[in-house]
């Protein structure tokens, strides 16, 4: 089987579409060449990340489909495992050959696929907008650390850097080790050698004094909020997993 190695890349994976249709190799299973390991009788093929080729096969996607499955196609790529990637070739070469509309068959298992991925993203995605939780720093900057099951970090630059315009923060990604800086006037990506969580012990002499005293009053809020009859540990646990309460002040 031919084997399409890209580097995990928006602009490799189309790369590697331009590529099939360049030299038609028939069935082809895309890898992530740093996760590659060789089978005896496969035939490797190295993508090169192309801008221009990538922005024809982009281009050309947009208009056979709609705008909507512009967006649940561009989503879907930031779950980054390989059966995703494998289901957005899959579905770039069989919008490709098919009329216009072909989208809209939720028979094809790479249209269902996608529109689950994009389900999964958009949920990852609008539970960071509501957890986040920021903490100032002795630098005066606003730093909140979080670890999303999907690189969801492109999907809400725009909504933090207009939510937060008037102070510089940062949001950074400890699973994938990037993050997001507001210096006012751009959003910058950057990488940390040291990634605190200032939540812990051992690491509050990072925060501002004042944090202590807003991390108080928000959990006396949260305390006042709560009705412990009408306590719902699992209809709470479907809202708020657990996997995020180390990061929420209120959980502390």
């Amino acid at each position: 089987m031919t084997i399409f190695l890209f580097d995990g890349s928006f602009e490799g994976l189309l790369s590697a579409v331009f590529e099939y249709y360049e030299t038609k190799p028939g069935t082809v299973q895309l890898v992530c060449s740093q996760h590659y390991q060789p089978g005896i009788i496969d035939i490797p093929v190295d993508i090169v990340s192309d801008r221009k080729k990538a922005d024809r096969v982009w281009q050309g996607l947009r208009k056979k489909i709609s705008a909507d499955w512009v967006s649940r196609f561009y989503k879907s790529y930031f779950a980054e495992t390989p059966e995703v990637f494998q289901h957005l070739f899959d579905f770039c070469i069989y919008i490709f050959d098919h009329p216009k509309g072909a989208e809209q068959n939720y028979g094809n298992p790479s249209v269902i696929a996608i529109s689950k991925t994009d389900r999964s993203v958009n949920r990852e995605k609008h539970r960071m907008k509501a957890f986040i939780r920021f903490q100032e720093t002795t630098d005066g900057i606003f730093y909140a650390p979080i670890e999303p099951d999907f690189n969801v970090l492109p999907l809400i630059a725009t909504f933090f850097k207009n939510r937060y315009a008037d102070q510089q923060w940062i949001i950074y990604d400890l699973k994938r080790n990037y993050g997001l800086f507001y210096d006012l006037e751009d959003v910058k990506e950057i990488r940390m050698e040291y990634k605190p969580i200032l939540n812990t012990q051992s690491a509050s002499e990072l925060l501002h004094g004042k944090e202590n005293l807003y991390s108080v009053l928000w959990q006396d809020y949260f305390k006042s909020t709560n009705i412990p009859a009408r306590k719902n540990m699992k209809l709470h646990l479907q809202h708020v997993p657990k996997r995020y309460w180390k990061y929420l002040t209120e959980k502390q």
